[in-house]
């Protein structure tokens, strides 16, 4: 099995076009052949955070930089909707074929670490995206949002999925158990996800949390597609575009290394 992944490694460029193709079509199959669980619910769940939200503290807010508060709200609920899902498909997907056993039916064939990566990436920001649309489809009927920037939108969406992507293969690799997984999801992702300014300006907050919230790469994807969707953010989007194309690239760096070397996936 290890000559066969190392020979997979040392084309000096040349692509498995097909493998890559089969290896992504299989990753978008898997989301696709569920959609109830894997598109319809995050967009009912968006739904009703706005709504619950709305009704709740939406008529006492007022605006919030210079918007009704739903408006405000709904880009972090997309973008929190987008990376939640993006980090659960790459993560479910190792997860349960190291769980299963069939991990190494993706180790033996001849892929290398990166075709692997960017196999797995096509079925995280694919999810990523339709989740995104969906909820956007929503939000412009519903709301009456349209895109300000929508280059800026896409492209902190591709990122946000890419980002949290990655994490998700890391968590997956790192993780032997579904306990592991669970807690990483629960004590990483989701503090990540909440605290970034997805519910209120970071304008409002102490000096320590201030502070403490822009060292949070999330902050950067939520206020990003914030900017792309109603134009106002609370930071430049060029230095969250920095930011987060930095930590992407370190994250699947990592995801390669990992693939490359086979940690905790050949034993």
């Amino acid at each position: 099995m290890e000559k066969t992944f190392e020979m997979g490694s040392r084309r000096f460029g040349r692509v498995n076009w097909l493998g890559v193709q089969t290896l992504a079509e299989r990753e978008v199959r898997r989301f696709l052949g569920v959609w109830t669980q894997t598109l319809l619910a995050p967009l009912i769940t968006a739904g009703l955070f706005l709504t619950v939200f709305s009704l709740a503290i939406g008529p006492s807010r007022g605006d919030v930089m210079g918007v009704p508060f739903v408006q405000f709200l709904a880009p972090g609920i997309l973008m929190m909707t987008v990376i939640q899902n993006a980090f659960a498909n790459t993560s479910s997907s190792i997860m349960v074929a190291k769980v299963q056993g069939n991990i190494v039916d993706t180790l033996m064939p001849p892929l290398s670490a990166g075709e692997l990566v960017v196999g797995y990436m096509a079925g995280a920001v694919g999810r990523g995206l339709f989740v995104a649309v969906a909820i956007w489809l929503v939000m412009a009927v519903f709301l009456g949002t349209g895109l300000a920037h929508p280059f800026w939108a896409l492209t902190f969406v591709v990122l946000g999925a890419a980002f949290l992507g990655g994490l998700g293969i890391v968590a997956a690799i790192f993780a032997t158990k579904f306990d592991q997984m669970a807690a990483i999801t629960n004590f990483i992702i989701t503090p990540l996800s909440f605290l970034s300014g997805t519910f209120y300006s970071i304008e409002t907050l102490p000096p320590a949390m201030f502070y403490l919230t822009h060292a949070n790469p999330v902050f950067y994807l939520i206020d990003g597609v914030r900017f792309g969707i109603i134009g106002r953010s609370d930071s430049s989007p060029w230095l969250g575009l920095v930011i987060v194309l930095f930590c992407t690239a370190l994250v699947l760096a990592l995801c390669w290394h990992w693939f490359r070397k086979g940690y905790r996936l050949k034993s």
